[in-house]
């Protein structure tokens, strides 16, 4: 049916055919766009970040694989030195570390977070692989082994000039990993931007933490966990799959899903191809979800909604206990958004008590007002209201 409603498209929008010049024919071809877009199978889309704007002047943009794992691939996205060789203002940019979340969605669904930044910093991002794409004999994957990754990509990076923004699931093991360098006296980033994410998820709780803490493991383990099945290389690999991850996003959201496929098809309509293309490119990042390995999903819901360990600091990683109160010489800034019902207020913010050893004049906490769990990253709220507040803490401390 996806690849008749394709061609039913192209039938009704090329001008070589009779069906496009029928009256009504853009609406049709919208019609079965979208039940196109709606059915078909979404791969992983790219970053595609070619270029990007400064102060008039477009500096095109090259994205490296610095580091590849099993399990996440470091990226790096900077400008061209070589294209930009002896413009002005091309001195070393301060880095800054996107922990991206590893909670159903690719990494590219902070395309707008790493084009945001990129102007002014040189930009490393956390992308995840999908876990039915690695592997058996690839060993499994954890939460600590989250952590011990974003351990290894600091120290990769280089503290001494590295700023951390971790969103959403990836504030838990992004403030683990950066207690645990400070606990063994290593250098620490200058600063730590914590956004959305279940610090306490005790406080505040919302849908998505009472249906966690509502269940037992084994609920979980015996309703979402399945094996990857031929021809996938990780046939046989124990996963949350990815299409009951987004049967879940589309219940607990379905006004974003609708909003964005509203706004394609309206646009592909008139015929606004621009706007179609930035609305179906929003669309595909969203659909597109990984699937998680088993035993990184269910550590999660233990350790962050059943006993909440590192709230309660009882979270030990590989042996070493969690202690954000070894913290002392990174700046902190937490933000939470008014609306979020993934992450409720206060969840985020709880980093500030537990970061103890970080003087209160190196602290900040932000609310965003009439803001949701995805404006957070993403829209006019990220752009106009939240980056400003990220950037110039970046400023402050580099």
């Amino acid at each position: 049916m996806t690849e008749w409603a394709a061609e039913a498209t192209h039938a009704f929008v090329d001008p070589d055919s009779p069906f496009a010049h029928l009256p009504g024919a853009p609406y049709v071809a919208a019609g079965y766009e979208l039940l196109y877009r709606l059915g078909k199978a979404d791969e992983k889309p790219e970053f595609d970040i070619k270029a990007v704007e400064q102060e008039g002047r477009t500096i095109p943009v090259v994205e490296q694989v610095i580091l590849e794992r099993p399990f996440c691939r470091l990226l790096r996205f900077a400008h061209d030195t070589v294209a930009t060789r002896g413009v002005a203002g091309q001195a070393q940019r301060p880095a800054v570390l996107v922990c991206a979340p590893l909670a159903g969605h690719h990494a590219v669904l902070l395309r707008e977070v790493v084009e945001t930044l990129l102007p002014d910093h040189e930009v490393y991002v956390t992308d995840w692989i999908d876990a039915r794409r690695v592997p058996v004999a690839d060993g499994p994957f954890h939460l600590d082994d989250y952590v011990a990754q974003v351990e290894a990509f600091i120290r990769h990076i280089g503290a001494e000039h590295l700023h951390v923004v971790a969103i959403c699931q990836a504030t838990v093991p992004a403030l683990a990993a950066i207690s645990l360098l400070a606990s063994a006296g290593e250098p620490t980033p200058q600063s730590l931007i914590l956004m959305g994410g279940p610090i306490d998820a005790r406080r505040s709780p919302t849908a998505v933490d009472n249906l966690a803490a509502r269940r037992p493991l084994a609920w979980f383990q015996q309703n979402l966990i399945h094996a990857v099945p031929d021809p996938y290389p990780g046939a046989g690999r124990k996963v949350y799959p990815s299409f009951l991850q987004y049967a879940a996003l589309v219940a607990a959201h379905p006004g974003r899903l609708v909003g964005s496929h509203r706004d394609y098809y309206l646009d592909f309509i008139r015929g606004d191809v621009e706007r179609a293309a930035g609305h179906r490119r929003v669309c595909d990042e969203y659909n597109a979800v990984l699937d998680m390995a088993a035993e990184f999903y269910l550590d999660t819901i233990q350790i962050v909604f059943h006993e909440f360990r590192l709230a309660r600091g009882t979270w030990s990683v590989r042996g070493q206990p969690v202690r954000p109160q070894d913290i002392h010489t990174t700046a902190l800034l937490t933000i939470e958004g008014e609306l979020d019902d993934i992450s409720g207020r206060g969840q985020t913010q709880a980093a500030h008590d537990l970061c103890q050893g970080i003087a209160a004049r190196h602290k900040r906490h932000v609310t965003a007002r009439q803001c949701g769990h995805y404006d957070l990253f993403s829209g006019p709220h990220w752009r106009t209201e939240i980056y400003p507040f990220v950037r110039d803490l970046i400023r402050q401390y580099a």
